[in-house]
């Protein structure tokens, strides 16, 4: 086994990824870059299934602790990992214990899965009034959750994140505002894979500065996600409307 190959496979609600081949630092960015789409979908679990895993560079197992950091950020999704080597789940204790380790796919599977979260969705065109409209939902899930502090720098990120895939992308966008234990998070995904930059301080065009700036200053953490057929840019603000 010379690479590593991630297969995909809807199990019910949860996806189940199997990871096959050598795991290395050279291979490790690809099963990253994988494990985030999946997460990007967000089923109930993405489980991880390292029976045919070959770890010839034990550091390359940190990619399942920033990939599980980042579920922590957005969308909340729980990462569970199936290593039935005995060797390598004894790797992952004696290194990673904030992860989840089982040591079969059936028992990562089912294992129970408490949900924290509340959601508002919707479908927008790439049209001028769709700014208006992620503000609007903003407004109605800030006030059904009783965050009013957020009405406005929440409004605020939104407007940036869904301007910018209407006039970069140009696809339709996939808006989502979620209450999780400790963050609001807003997430825009549209067709375009090409990553927003923010731009440097020195630009002197404002409009340019506008956008990103804002929400890096108003959430606490903002990035972007591939997707398939695209990419997710998401941002987080504290419940108590302050930065952290």
């Amino acid at each position: 086994m010379d690479a590593v190959q991630c297969d995909v496979e809807p199990v019910g609600t949860r996806l189940l990824v199997h990871v096959r081949g050598q795991l290395s630092l050279a291979s490790a960015p690809l099963v990253r870059t994988a494990l985030f789409k999946c997460l990007v979908e967000q089923p109930d679990a993405v489980v991880v299934d390292l029976a045919a895993t070959v770890v010839t560079e034990p550091a390359a197992l940190a990619v399942f602790l920033a990939a599980t950091r980042q579920a922590s950020l957005w969308p909340g999704v729980p990462l569970l990992l199936a290593a039935p080597d005995p060797a390598m789940a004894e790797m992952f204790t004696s290194g990673y214990g904030r992860l989840a380790v089982h040591a079969s796919v059936p028992e990562a599977l089912n294992a129970e899965i408490r949900q924290q979260t509340s959601v508002i969705r919707d479908t927008l065109l790439p049209a001028s009034g769709a700014a208006r409209r992620a503000r609007e939902l903003v407004t109605e899930g800030c006030l059904r959750w009783e965050l009013p502090q957020l009405v406005g720098p929440a409004s605020v990120v939104a407007s940036e994140l869904v301007t910018n895939a209407v006039v970069h992308a140009r696809t339709l966008i996939d808006f989502q505002l979620t209450l999780g234990r400790r963050y609001l998070i807003v997430a825009v995904r549209d067709g375009s894979d090409a990553v927003p930059v923010q731009p440097p301080p020195a630009s002197g065009d404002p409009d340019d500065l506008r956008g990103l700036l804002l929400v890096k200053t108003l959430a606490c953490r903002w990035g972007t996600l591939p997707a398939y057929g695209g990419k997710i840019v998401w941002a987080t603000m504290s419940r108590r409307g302050l930065p952290d």
